[in-house]
């Protein structure tokens, strides 16, 4: 269950994601830089590994959200989805991600949508997985909202559009703080169909955002529900972007000091 925001602009764009999970689940950790095939990249993940969102040095996000509204369900014991992120979290192009998405054990896996944003080539993607067949679909390269809900996915996407559509009219839209307001928003009201969701056994339990700008790409990380209005933004990471193509003018959008934190991790894997 979770709402994703991409809001492009002339330096790159913006994307928030609201991750809403059974309030039983173990909350996930916050995030950090990993090497991983010679890419830097940030993410939070699971205690168990497994990742929701991630952004590498080159500026391309990739975030994941379950399809429920495909009723077909892997066999016990399914394949985390979550491994499908840390498997395509250093690719730097959609063919990079197609091929990835190829070797995995997709028939273990239960249905999802794997959103690819590639800022280089202002391009969209979104890799679809029904159980039966992987498909590929390109998006424009525009303001748009992706939404999963376990409670009721058609009528939840239906309300949170209507709310999306209705925050795009606003004079400040795409801003950071348009970003926070809009996934904090309970509109029309507090209850599963808000973008800030919340229900006795589930709820919005973190907001990611990140912002790619021409030479750098920065996530942000929030804790617990964005509702709670961001007093409790555990991490600020930002990532020198490895792009060949700068351009005159950039400039930070935020002045909070960005950091990260260092050590190391067996294997292919280095965590910063």
């Amino acid at each position: 269950m979770c709402t994703v925001t991409l809001f492009p602009n002339k330096c790159g764009y913006r994307l928030a994601m609201n991750r809403d999970e059974q309030l039983t689940r173990i909350a996930g950790l916050r995030p950090e830089i990993f090497t991983t095939d010679h890419r830097q990249v940030a993410h939070p993940r699971e205690p168990g590994g497994g990742s929701w969102i991630s952004v590498n040095d080159e500026g391309i996000t990739l975030a994941l959200i379950n399809w429920y509204s495909i009723a077909n369900r892997a066999p016990a014991p399914a394949v985390s989805r979550g491994q499908v992120i840390l498997s395509v979290r250093h690719a730097t192009s959609p063919d990079e991600v197609a091929a990835i998405l190829a070797e995995l054990p997709l028939r273990a896996m239960n249905p999802f949508r794997l959103i690819g944003v590639f800022p280089d080539r202002e391009s969209v993607r979104q890799w679809q997985w029904n159980r039966q067949n992987l498909a590929e679909l390109q998006h424009a390269w525009e303001p748009q909202q992706w939404i999963s809900s376990g409670f009721d996915e058609p009528r939840a996407h239906d309300i949170r559009s209507q709310t999306f559509r209705a925050a795009l009219r606003h004079p400040g839209a795409g801003d950071l703080a348009w970003l926070r307001t809009l996934h904090g928003s309970h509109t029309p009201q507090p209850g599963p169909f808000a973008t800030c969701m919340h229900r006795s056994d589930a709820a919005t339990v973190s907001y990611t955002e990140v912002e790619v700008l021409q030479r750098i790409a920065i996530i942000n990380h929030c804790q617990g529900a964005p509702c709670c209005g961001m007093r409790q933004l555990d991490e600020t990471i930002s990532l020198p972007r490895q792009t060949q193509q700068w351009k005159d003018g950039d400039q930070l959008a935020q002045s909070e000091p960005r950091k990260g934190s260092i050590g190391s991790r067996a294997g292919l894997e280095t965590r910063q």
